[in-house]
This record gives structure tokens, C-alpha cells and sequence, in this order.
């Protein structure tokens, strides 16, 4: 048993959490933690990601890296994706999953089935720099000041 000292009249309820719609999102990771794999053979890195701006701000969403597993392709999958976030948030060579955190980046969201419920939920598919989703489109520069007419 446990003592509580709450009055729920004076907190609103949790709503239900329904996935976030697929889209970029700016965000912060704001947790990691090594964890065991279920079978017991390896671990996984698992990052919370919160979303910093927009309708969704506040959000958390979750990565989870098999950085050490028998299964060599899964970790050369995860190791590909902390290279990415590693370069996102321009942090090249961390000795600690600490380094990471509260470094703004860009997490692309979609949506997939759950295998066992068969509910959505949200996934993150790729990470970039803040600088990608800013609404500053990379423009090349003008090919020559010169006016048509005028070239040779």
C-alpha cells in the first residue's frame, strides 16, 4: 500500500494518447537509458524524443537502438541510426548517450501497425539537422548577374 495525499478534482485527467500525425517535427531528446533485450542476449539504447514547438509540443516519442544484439544486421540498422542523430544534433564522437540531450534536431514521424494490436503508432524514420526544417529552402546562387542580352 501505498499513502497517498491527491485530490483528483484538482487535476485534469490523463487523456488518451493518440499517435501524432506523420510529419517533421523539432525536437529534443530528453532521456536515454541502456536497457536489456527481452530475450536477455543483448541491450538497447532507448532515447525519449520531446517535441519542442508546434500543436504537438510536449509530445514525447521513442527510439529504441539494438546496439548489441547476435543480430548483425539489427545493429548495423541502430548504429546507422545513432549516426544520424549524431550528426543532427553535431555531436560527432559521444562518449556518453548524455551528449545528445537537449540538443535541438528534426525527427521525420510516421505512422505504422502494431503487430500485435494492430493499433498505430508513431515511429521515427529519419533525423537532420534543425537547420532542414526551418522553412529555409537551400537556393543555388544565380547563375550570372549579367543579362542575357549581354552575354557573349
Amino acid at each position: 500500500m501505498a499513502k497517498l495525499d491527491f485530490d483528483a478534482r484538482e487535476v485534469e485527467p490523463q487523456g488518451t494518447f493518440e499517435p501524432i500525425p506523420a510529419g517533421k517535427y523539432l525536437a529534443v531528446i530528453t532521456g536515454s537509458e541502456m536497457k536489456a533485450t527481452k530475450a536477455g542476449d543483448g541491450s538497447y539504447l532507448e532515447l525519449v524524443f520531446q517535441v519542442i514547438e508546434g500543436q504537438y509540443k510536449g509530445r514525447n516519442l521513442w527510439a529504441r537502438l539494438n546496439l548489441d544484439n547476435p543480430n548483425e544486421t539489427a545493429v548495423k540498422i541502430s548504429r546507422g541510426e545513432l549516426s544520424a542523430i549524431c550528426r543532427a544534433v553535431g555531436v560527432m564522437t559521444p562518449k556518453d548517450s548524455c551528449e545528445l540531450h537537449n540538443l535541438p534536431l528534426v525527427i521525420t514521424v510516421k505512422l505504422k501497425k502494431r503487430e500485435d494490436t494492430g493499433e498505430l503508432q508513431n515511429d521515427i524514420g529519419s533525423y537532420a539537422k534543425k537547420e532542414a526544417a526551418a522553412g529555409q529552402p537551400q537556393q543555388a546562387p544565380p547563375a550570372s548577374t549579367t543579362p542575357p542580352w549581354r552575354r557573349s
